[in-house]
């Protein structure tokens, strides 16, 4: 009795969803016979699961299965792989992760990618999991982390990789091209891994090169890349930092309209806040912190390269994505420290620690960044609310919470967050849909499942629809909202009443089972 919203995009109807197992046996207006277990949805909207784009659950998974924040708002499959995946791991990846791993603690039993999502499926985790390998994991796992460019034969031995992390279940490679050692990528090389994913049918997805000054070069790039290797081409988080840059988006839709009308896919997903969330390495140059993370504060106290890097951080024109430039100190926002005499500086922005400290801004980063021994999580203050509903608009966009799925208790409370861990999807369907009207509730649920679900090559999920796999969530429209804040982020959202995940209740009556997931997603070569 529920209004049945299938993920195709098209118009909405009251009816019956009815599951077998882990299968969807029947979409429409009444189902045959009586269910085991039913349901009342009247008033209330049916979807299919929702797939995060852009999820950084990796670890906090291995923590809490549940995956809470994410799953209250009717998430059912999160999709790793910017930049970095959790494998393949070198013995010296390996050491790396363990020694510098912040709040949330784990043991690190495996070595490839494949090895880590068994791992998950053995834990027992409520979301359907998926990841593309990481196109910085896969440069270290050949050149380590400083700042060179691969031999013919290096090369070759990093398409393995990618073509290894494809036959464990990659959907593809990811590239996040402003943080060392990924920024030290050039075209050609990124040509290359995007030609063994798409051999293996799967896509090229990238945070890149430039978002702020620089962005139309790097749309540029990202479509070279997907018409060079044939693979398809999804851009991370779009957006325009920096109000220097706000009136660059016709351009940047122009640029991808084009490639599109031309025939090439290229796809974007976008988070909905005008904030950002990253660390204090988006504010210094790439060059200082080659070699990883102990070379880098290595370097930061050395007299003279900290002068340099100083002198660096304050050019109004650096040849580096410098996110704090485009924030300013005012719109920093110090959120994560692993170092507990730092954690009394969670939500304070850079401006005041530093004034607090008596130093510059710039000093001060550099100061914190060595004290705790880590990059420090920051939220970045960096685009337009115009833009961000413009972009909602496009019909290539889908979504992605950028961040790991957390909960309001326990371990997750010792930082802070971005709110859009919490709200990214509810804030979507709340105020973006029904209190704005930016788009129809029909195609917002389209751009979370159906859309998304074709861009990854996953042929049995992202619909309602007979033999598909069962995951489905049952909301409210009217009482869907994100409640998460920048002051107060961890704080669930609300409206979403059921989720099954692979048949199986994960979210009862607003409440999480404890339900595991059956399966994980996989693309095999």
């Amino acid at each position: 009795g529920g209004t049945v919203y299938d993920g195709s995009g098209g118009a909405p109807f009251t009816g019956d969803v009815a599951v077998k197992g882990d299968r969807i046996a029947y979409v429409g207006p009444r189902a045959p016979g009586r269910g085991r277990e039913e349901r009342d949805a009247r008033g209330l909207a049916v979807a299919p699961g929702f797939i995060n784009m852009l999820s950084w659950s990796t670890e906090s998974l291995l923590v809490d299965g549940r995956a809470l924040s994410d799953l209250t708002q009717g998430v059912t499959l999160q999709v790793f792989g910017e930049g970095t995946s959790m494998g393949p791991l070198t013995p010296q990846m390996r050491a790396e992760e363990l020694r510098t791993q912040g709040d949330l603690k784990y043991e690190i039993p495996w070595t490839t990618l494949g090895e880590y999502l068994e791992h998950l499926e053995r834990r027992g985790v409520a979301p359907n999991v998926a990841s593309l390998v990481g196109a910085a994991t896969v440069r270290m796992n050949v050149l380590g982390e400083a700042d060179v460019d691969p031999t013919p034969e290096q090369l070759d031995r990093m398409r393995g990789v990618v073509r290894q992390a494809m036959e464990e279940g990659a959907l593809g490679v990811g590239a996040s091209l402003i943080y060392a050692p990924g920024a030290y990528a050039e075209t050609d090389e990124l040509v290359a891994l995007a030609t063994e994913a798409g051999r293996c049918g799967g896509l090229y997805t990238v945070h890149m090169r430039s978002e702020g000054d620089r962005v139309l070069e790097a749309v540029d790039e990202t479509i070279e890349i997907a018409r060079r290797s044939g693979a398809p081409a999804e851009i991370y988080h779009l957006k325009l930092a920096g109000r220097s840059n706000w009136n660059k988006l016709d351009a940047v839709i122009g640029r991808i309209e084009a490639a599109r009308a031309q025939g090439l896919r290229i796809t974007s997903d976008m988070y909905l806040y005008t904030a950002g969330a990253t660390g204090l390495d988006a504010a210094m140059p790439t060059w200082v912190q080659a070699g990883g993370l102990q070379a880098w504060i290595d370097r930061l106290k050395d007299p003279a390269t900290r002068a340099r890097v100083l002198a660096e951080m304050r050019d109004p024109a650096p040849a580096w994505e410098n996110l704090m430039r485009h924030a300013g100190p005012e719109g920093t926002l110090l959120t994560e420290f692993k170092n507990e005499a730092l954690k009394p500086l969670t939500g304070k922005t850079l401006a005041e620690v530093a004034r607090l400290r008596g130093k510059t801004p710039e000093e001060t980063a550099i100061d914190l960044v060595i004290e705790d021994g880590s990059r420090v999580g920051v939220v970045y203050f960096l685009m337009s609310e115009d833009n961000v509903r413009r972009q909602i608009a496009l019909p290539w966009m889908s979504f992605g919470s950028d961040a790991g799925a957390r909960a309001p208790e326990g371990v997750f409370l010792r930082s802070s967050a971005h709110p859009r861990a919490y709200g990214n999807v509810a804030r979507l369907l709340g105020r973006y849909v029904r209190d704005e009207g930016v788009i129809t509730l029909q195609e917002a649920v389209r751009r979370l499942t159906s859309l998304p679900a074709h861009n990854l090559g996953l042929s049995d999920r992202g619909r309602l629809a007979d033999g598909f796999a069962a995951d489905v969530v049952v909301f409210d429209p009217a009482g869907v909202r994100d409640l998460a804040t920048f002051e107060r982020p961890h704080q669930l959202s609300e409206g979403v009443r059921d989720v099954v995940i692979n048949g199986r209740f994960a979210l009862k009556d607003g409440a999480a089972t404890g339900a595991q997931a059956l399966l994980l997603l996989a693309i095999v070569a």
